[in-house]
This record gives structure tokens, sequence and C-alpha cells, in this order.
């Protein structure tokens, strides 16, 4: 007995590897699931990454970039009052 495939359909699923920030799932600024998107984007993905502080905190990209561009902020995380700095490793 010979099988033929007549149609084949793809599903998929991806998620950020965020493994060393332990239970957080969200950005701590907008709340969002770091496997969405923050609001400003429609699609998630490598048009919105996520960024590691020194700290060991994690954010949207543009989540992060809008606090640290507010005057109260003092670029320092949202999180733990840190200075941010972008981990480099």
């Amino acid at each position: 007995m010979k099988v033929h495939l007549k149609k084949y359909t793809a599903v998929a699923t991806w998620s950020w590897d965020v493994g060393e920030i332990g239970d957080e799932e969200t950005c701590g600024i907008c709340y969002n699931p770091f496997d969405g998107c923050c609001p400003d984007c429609k699609i998630p993905g490598d048009d919105c990454p996520l960024v590691w502080g020194e700290c060991k905190h994690v954010f949207h990209m543009h989540c992060i970039e809008k606090w640290i561009g507010k005057e109260h902020s003092r670029e320092q995380c949202p999180m733990d009052r840190r200075p941010w700095r972008i981990r480099s490793d």
C-alpha cells in the first residue's frame, strides 16, 4: 500500500530563549509577553528584539529605548533603578 500526500500544511511556533531570567515572561514596561511584541510593533520577531541589561532584566528593545528617553527615568532600569547598561556578552 502506497500513501500519496495531496496537501501538506506546516505549523510552527517560536519563542525567545530568555532562560536565565527565571519566571519573568512579560516585559516589565509594556507587560506584553516576550513571545509577542511591544505595542509599537505588529509582528514579533527580529524587528522587535529583546534586550538584556547588566542587571539581568529583560525588555523589548523599543520599550527600554522609550523608557530611557524619558527624563524621569534617569537612565535607570525600571525594575531595580540601577543605571541601565546593555549586557555586552
